[in-house]
């Protein structure tokens, strides 16, 4: 057994130990020092990533009851079809992708297509956690593209979304997270439509400003937007060129403080690989072995930010980055990602 067989055991293990003692909460985050989980009682955003965490624990471990546990975590989402939220993309495609919930997928999927609003061009960002619904934000990107491929239409609706959220975020130099639009775009211009036919409705898209949460500077802008445009060749070229964002892919760059965002980089670098270059690989395999070697403690990847900007579990251990770590490792294992 190597080094990613052996560590992605541990994460595994960690999380069978873990889901025995929910009572079927959610995790979020661990105290670094006692490994002890702070949970929530819906999932929050990152419901998703703890289903599929047990997803891969039910992969690699062969026992048919590791599926049922999986089963009911990911069916336990369902709530979550109607929140006003773009993490919906999140939720439901890391906690669907490696399952047999595919009518789940689909419905999530679905919804997310509904939310679409072609004024902004965006699956926006919602009211669930509160602060402005009509945000473009990146982490809203990775998980809604791949999911809106599974409804008739989504395709078109994810480019859209992914092609304002890259024009957004790469055409500023410090690379922002978030936009909100100006009034203006909240509008419609009229134009003339066929004979017999109403005047067509033309989106006005213009005005964008840059919203302070999260602020510029964000650990996770570059690894949710490398992330979100894999398969998308044309627009990850212009995100990898992006000097913040090349900067973070270089071969023997230093990582980011964050280690959860580390892990996302990870997996950004193998899924981007195959079609930009051997090097990604090379950074996705050394950023992995840096966590593994400096940062995974019994089966916790420690060192993971929270909310930096309001001093909430700032050096913990994160569910979205075992997740990450898992699906990295995975990933080295396998040979290309699982999801």
């Amino acid at each position: 057994m190597n080094w990613a067989e052996s560590t992605l055991a541990g994460i595994l293990d960690r999380a069978a130990r873990t889901e025995d003692m929910l009572a079927g909460r959610w995790p979020l985050y661990a105290d670094p020092a006692t490994g002890e989980w702070r949970t929530t009682s819906r999932g929050s955003w990152t419901g998703g990533f703890w289903a599929g965490l047990l997803w891969l624990r039910a992969r690699y471990g062969g026992d048919p009851a590791d599926r049922d546990v999986a089963r009911h975590r990911t069916e336990a989402l369902r709530p979550w079809l109607t929140a006003d939220t773009a993490t919906r993309g999140l939720i439901f495609w890391y906690g669907t992708a490696l399952s047999d919930a595919t009518a789940l997928r689909d419905e999530a999927a679905a919804a997310c297509a509904r939310a679409y609003d072609p004024a902004l061009g965006i699956v926006p960002w919602g009211t669930a956690f509160g602060g402005p619904g009509d945000l473009a934000r990146v982490d809203a990107a990775p998980g809604l593209i791949p999911l809106l491929a599974h409804t008739p239409g989504g395709a078109g609706i994810a480019r859209a979304h992914l092609e304002r959220q890259v024009t957004l975020t790469t055409g500023d130099p410090d690379l922002p997270p978030a936009w909100r639009p100006a009034p203006l775009d909240r509008q419609v211009t009229l134009t003339t439509g066929a004979p017999g036919l109403p005047p067509a409705r033309r989106p006005r898209t213009n005005g964008w400003t840059r919203h302070p949460d999260p602020p510029a500077g964000w650990s996770r802008t570059p690894s949710w937007l490398a992330l979100a445009v894999a398969g998308h060749e044309d627009l990850a070229r212009r995100v990898l060129r992006h000097p913040v964002v090349a900067a973070r892919f270089d071969v023997g760059a230093a990582a980011p403080g964050d280690t959860s965002a580390t892990a996302i980089d990870a997996v950004a670098a193998l899924h981007l690989a195959p079609a930009h270059g051997s090097w990604l690989r090379a950074r996705g395999e050394e950023l992995l072995a840096g966590l593994v070697s400096g940062h995974v403690r019994q089966g916790r990847l420690l060192g993971g930010c929270y909310d930096q900007a309001n001093g909430v579990a700032s050096r913990h251990e994160l569910v979205w980055g075992d997740f990450f770590l898992a699906l990295g490792l995975a990933a080295l294992i396998e040979g290309v990602p699982p999801c």
